[in-house]
């Protein structure tokens, strides 16, 4: 092995996956991730039944994380794991885990922020993804957080615009349980919403001052709206799903470009990026991609993989702040609610 290598073990748990991933310098040579499937029958994630799982999981997952990488743990050079934010029981299963390994091999310990780790996860070094030069700002949107973030460093960030109540993800997710759809439902929307008009129904739009967001209002509007339209005709959700769905879709996408637009335009950058479970999405993909034309903006999509809460975030995370130094020791805590 080259000494100069930095090898990395990265674990994620922040909420329903279990993933562990090894590092390279900022090269992926494994990036496991194990999915919970309990929770489709409870329409959402149930907390416990989240950290009992992790435990069956991340045992699993790491040798077999390590086994594809071709790694022995002998060869680490610290290990990685989500600090926050998440649910509280889900992350004290991987920062047991990690804390526990490490201290075994007697190697440091880096704590990551898992929004953190989403933006960065456009520094792997993938082939055909590309890497925004910094400054630059990126819209991070998932299931619990809805952000503009301007990225200066690699580990210096400054949100600019965050969500005064519920993120885009749930917004989607909420959506599609009213019109009766499975959880998670947010990929069922977007798969809907392609065979739908757009321009069908016109739902609420916030008006929010600075680049921060609302979605209570819109869902509050879409519940209503199918609520009284179901009353009229009971099957009015299901003979008009693709059109609710592509109208739902973007309208949420409207709001973040929205306001994804004005934040480009006051810090005078180009350079955009989309990060989180939501970026998977097409509509929104699309959307970014169209700016390009119209706005002249430069925009970053990571692959689908490193969208969805994975490893391979955590340890593009870690292994920046390993050449920083940026060490913990081991009376770190898992934290539920930490900002960026």
């Amino acid at each position: 092995m080259n000494t100069s290598e930095t090898i990395l073990l990265a674990i994620e748990s922040s909420c329903d996956d279990t993933s562990a991933a090894v590092i390279k310098d900022d090269k992926i040579l494994a990036n496991i991730v194990a999915n919970q499937e309990i929770h489709k029958q409870y329409g959402g994630v149930v907390p416990e039944l989240a950290s009992r799982a992790h435990q069956q999981h991340i045992i699993p997952v790491v040798n077999e994380a390590l086994k594809i990488a071709n790694i022995q743990k002998q060869q680490l050079s610290a290990i990685a794991f989500t600090k926050g934010p998440g649910l509280l029981g889900s992350l004290l299963v991987g920062t047991s885990f990690a804390k526990s390994f490490a201290q075994g091999l007697n190697i440091p310990i880096i704590t990551v922020n898992h929004m953190q780790a989403h933006i960065l996860a456009h520094f792997i070094d993938d082939k055909g993804m590309k890497k925004p030069p910094l400054p630059f700002l990126c819209l991070t949107v998932s299931g619990g957080h809805t952000q503009i973030v301007l990225v200066k460093d690699y580990l210096d960030m400054e949100v600019v615009g965050t969500t005064l109540d519920d993120a885009a993800g749930e917004a989607f997710d909420k959506s599609a349980k009213i019109l009766g759809l499975p959880y998670p439902g947010g990929p069922l929307i977007d798969k809907y919403a392609k065979e739908g008009n757009s321009k069908a129904y016109d739902f609420t739009k916030p008006k929010i001052d600075d680049l921060n967001f609302s979605f209570s209002g819109l869902k509050t509007n879409i519940l209503y709206f199918i609520q009284n339209n179901t009353q009229k005709n009971p099957n009015f959700a299901k003979e008009n799903l693709a059109d609710l769905c592509a109208s739902i879709q973007h309208t949420i996408i409207e709001i973040l470009i929205d306001k994804l637009e004005k934040a480009a335009e006051q810090h005078n950058i180009k350079h955009i990026a989309i990060a989180g479970g939501v970026s998977a999405n097409s509509g929104l993909r699309n959307s970014l991609k169209e700016r390009e034309q119209t706005l002249g903006w430069t925009t970053y999509i990571p692959k689908f993989e490193y969208c969805t809460d994975n490893a391979a975030m955590i340890a593009i995370a870690g292994y920046h702040k390993y050449l920083n130094k940026q060490f913990d020791d081991l009376s770190v805590k898992a934290q539920a609610r930490l900002q960026l």
